[in-house]
């Protein structure tokens, strides 16, 4: 494989991937704990408590909001009661931290609500096409050397189409759902999962036009109304800019695959910084990458890994599949157990978690779009 491009030192170092397993598996050790102390306290006082078996049928939105808040008030109640690591913990990585209660209501403000024209009458939808005038969205599993992934060849006929989302319409820290969620209060008919803005505080986030987040740290993902899309260094420019230029989403995790078609060299090598939880992005792992064509043309994927059915790939492999479907700049988002394609009320692929793993967003297309 050819892989003259660009070096990795021509950016800044990417966020850490899968928004870091470490912490969240910490918090979900956290929550678990305060599950446990809440039933524990109140065991013996109902004769008829008693486990059932759990099922894959979705929460409702009021019971899956309701046990979140019970989680948060116990958490915070902990936080209260213990000092330390372990309050500090729970503050960075589990209690939410909600800075616009809603986005949605934010961006129509600001003129960027959904602007494309929607006609839902005319849609065709299959188990893996859509298409609804020049919008044009097919899904497809691959299966090569030991390896599964998930294509999503999508065509736009307006680039703002392609929308994007956080968990309960709310923008702040820690504030998570599941693709599946976050989509169908959306609207949906295509998603795959974002950036996970929510674990850091820095980064540029613009989405749907509107600028959340304006602190520059590391290389960025531009995607423009235009229908183009661009790599760019955060830290040489700022959100206000950009949005001039016309950007519509911006994406902040990394590290950027593919320049000009050809493979970033050194991408297999990259470092994360040594914060709390953070690794390194080596190694076969599941993965989810965005991708251009042409303009108005993208193409998504999801690679299942960490299982015996497919082992996941390493940056280097990712930029590879990119590449072959066609993409000349390509970008890697959040992987690990957030990686997650959504098509028309289903789970595309396979989460190595067993089942979804919550997140702060995602990058959608509504139906009728």
């Amino acid at each position: 494989m050819n892989s003259r491009g660009m070096n990795k030192n021509d950016f800044p170092t990417p966020a850490t991937p899968s928004a870091d397993d470490l912490a969240r598996s910490f918090a979900a050790r956290q929550q678990a704990a305060t599950a446990q102390t809440q039933a524990s306290s109140t065991e013996g006082s109902s004769a008829s408590a008693h486990r059932t078996k759990p099922t894959r049928t979705r929460p409702t939105k009021r019971r899956r909001k309701g046990l979140r808040n019970g989680i948060i008030a116990g958490a915070t109640a902990i936080t209260l009661a213990l000092g330390g690591t372990t309050a500090w913990a729970l503050n960075r990585y589990v209690i939410d931290h909600v800075e616009v209660t809603s986005a949605s209501s934010y961006e129509a403000a600001q003129g960027n609500a959904q602007t494309t024209s929607l006609n839902t009458d005319s849609a065709t939808i299959t188990s893996d096409t859509y298409t609804n005038g020049n919008t044009k969205i097919s899904v497809k599993q691959v299966q090569n050397n030991g390896v599964t992934y998930y294509v999503a060849d999508v065509q736009l006929s307006d680039a703002t189409a392609l929308r994007s989302a956080f968990a309960n319409d709310q923008f702040g820290a820690n504030i998570t759902d599941l693709v599946s969620s976050i989509a169908t209060d959306n609207n949906a008919v295509f998603a795959i999962n974002g950036d996970y803005y929510g674990f850091r505080s820095t980064g540029i986030v613009i989405r749907n036009g509107t600028i959340y987040r304006d602190s520059g740290a590391r290389q960025g993902l531009a995607i423009y109304k235009d229908g183009t899309m661009k790599v760019y260094d955060e830290t040489q420019t700022n959100a206000q800019t950009l949005v001039n230029e016309g950007v519509w989403q911006t994406l902040s995790f990394g590290p950027a695959l593919l320049q000009d078609g050809q493979v970033i060299s050194g991408i297999d090598n990259l470092e994360i910084d040594t914060n709390f939880g953070n690794h390194s992005i080596q190694d076969k792992q599941p993965r989810t990458a965005i991708g251009i064509i042409d303009d108005n043309h993208f193409v998504f994927v999801v690679v299942d890994g960490r299982s015996r059915t497919s082992s996941g790939v390493t940056m280097s492999g990712l930029a590879e599949i990119m590449q072959s479907l066609g993409a000349k700049t390509a970008y890697n988002l959040d992987g690990g157990g957030s990686s997650e394609m959504w098509f028309n009320g289903q789970v595309v692929n396979n989460p190595s978690n067993g089942g979804e793993r919550a997140t702060s967003d995602i990058i959608y297309i509504t139906k009728g779009a």
